[in-house]
């Protein structure tokens, strides 16, 4: 009659093998000192479940603390027979530590993108922030380009249509001094900040830069956020023809051009930070705008805030976490919606990034936390400034260690793994049967676009 501890390790590497997990699960619950018994021919429980390609099976026993080390009698560990019999997810998962291999189906070079909200025909010119009184004659100059905001939404009107060949444009209204000169002379409740001068262009002839004169003779197109409360379109619409605030949400700023798309994400970020900034955070005490509305001052002599450099002085930025998590196949995505989310539409999974926290375990923590999901290896992508008031979207393509789904239900209804079949249907071919995706904007959508266009596994 056979021993019942063997019995019990039999049918354990049976199970591995069949890539039964709900009653290898069982097994364990009570019999978990056997994980790592071996066969006559040294095969432990981690290499029948490599062998036949459960992943499913390897994860648990993976997470129950099978040793992945143990060599058979053909001194193979479980991670030679997974890449013998090309189970590369399996190789993947087995090879993972923190920060380690990366899964192969990830690309080796990420080419740079130009997201929506990062061009800009503006040089920042900050060496100019200080000089108050360069900035003094620019207000007041011709040339200034003023971007008015009444209660952070922007000033625009609608260019092109009706009885002109081109498709209607949402545009920015470049207001000059003078149409803003009330403002500029009203303190109360308006904010006003320098944001660049328009580039210049080196001349084909010269290889020297353009010189600065200073003052008016300088040549310079410079630009001005205005903030205030409550502002009228009347005064405006002889000039700019059926003038309006565009409203948030998001998707209404995403009807810019994405030059004019980058002004606004900086001048409505900053805007923004000085309209919840307005007294000293250390403390309380009032402040000043200086350096052009790129820093805040605290009129209280004996302030902490005044000694060194401190980050409530300055225009504050929060970093974002956004990814499109990858199964260990290499061939599905998670995707997430939320309540407010459009019937049908599922999007990355984000989450901000929590101090003392490194972007690859900040995109560990909040897939967890969010869809139960665990994350093994972490790439960057590209990032994204995201004026809503002022985050910066760190993209991220992360691996999978687990597959199975417990959704929060707090910040997300929903997660699901779609496979790279439903994802290429709605995004290149328009069909959204299954899901509908952000619009070409928002960089979830980059990154799901980026995957699929990876081209192991099409």
């Amino acid at each position: 009659m056979q021993n019942p501890r063997k019995e019990m390790i039999s049918q354990l590497h049976n199970l591995c093998a069949l890539g039964d997990t709900t009653k290898l699960h069982a097994l364990l619950s009570h019999s978990a000192s056997i994980i790592n018994e071996t066969s006559e021919h040294g095969w432990s429980a981690l290499m029948f479940g490599a062998r036949n390609g459960h992943f499913d099976v390897v994860n648990m026993l993976l997470e129950k603390g099978c040793d992945r080390t143990l060599v058979n009698k053909s001194n193979q560990t479980a991670l030679d027979i997974a890449k013998f019999w090309g189970h590369k997810h399996i190789a993947d998962l087995l090879t993972y530590t923190k920060g380690g291999s990366k899964p192969h189906f990830l690309l080796n070079a990420i080419e740079e993108y130009d997201n929506f909200f990062c061009s800009t025909i503006l040089d920042k010119r900050s060496d100019k922030r200080t000089d108050i009184n360069w900035l003094k004659s620019k207000q007041t100059q011709a040339s200034t380009v003023y971007i008015l905001f009444s209660n952070l939404n922007p000033l625009v009107h609608l260019v092109g249509g009706r009885d002109t060949p081109e498709e209607p444009e949402i545009k920015l209204c470049r207001l000059q001094s003078e149409e803003v000169k009330e403002y500029l002379f009203k303190p109360e409740g308006v904010t006003v900040i320098f944001l660049g001068v328009e580039k210049q262009s080196k001349s084909v002839n010269s290889s020297e830069p353009k010189k600065d004169f200073g003052g008016e003779d300088d040549g310079l197109i410079t630009w001005f956020g205005l903030n205030a409360d409550n502002v009228s379109t009347e005064q405006f619409e002889k000039k700019h023809e059926g003038c309006y605030f565009l409203q948030p949400p998001m998707p209404a700023f995403m009807q810019l051009s994405p030059k004019e798309a980058g002004i606004l994400a900086q001048a409505r970020s900053v805007l923004a930070w000085h309209s919840r900034y307005k007294f000293c955070p250390t403390c309380g005490s009032a402040t000043i705008i200086e350096e052009g509305g790129y820093k805040r001052t605290c009129l209280k002599n004996e302030c902490p805030s005044l000694r060194g450099i401190h980050n409530t002085s300055y225009p504050r930025v929060d970093p974002v976490v956004i990814m499109l998590v990858i199964h260990p196949d290499g061939n599905h995505c998670l995707l997430g919606r939320q309540k407010r989310f459009p019937v049908g539409m599922f999007s990355c999974l984000a989450g901000f990034i929590e101090p003392g926290e490194i972007i690859e375990d900040a995109v560990r923590r909040e897939v967890e936390e969010e869809s139960g999901v665990k994350v093994g290896h972490v790439q960057y992508v590209s990032c994204q400034p995201w004026p809503m008031p002022s985050s910066l979207m760190i993209g991220c393509l992360a691996v999978a260690i687990s597959t199975e789904i417990k959704v929060d239900k707090v910040e997300i209804e929903d997660a699901r793994w779609f496979t790279r079949e439903q994802v290429v249907d709605a995004v290149i071919k328009g069909n959204h049967q299954a899901l509908t995706v952000p619009p070409r904007q928002a960089i979830a959508y980059q990154l799901i676009k980026h995957w699929i266009g990876m081209n192991a596994n099409l």
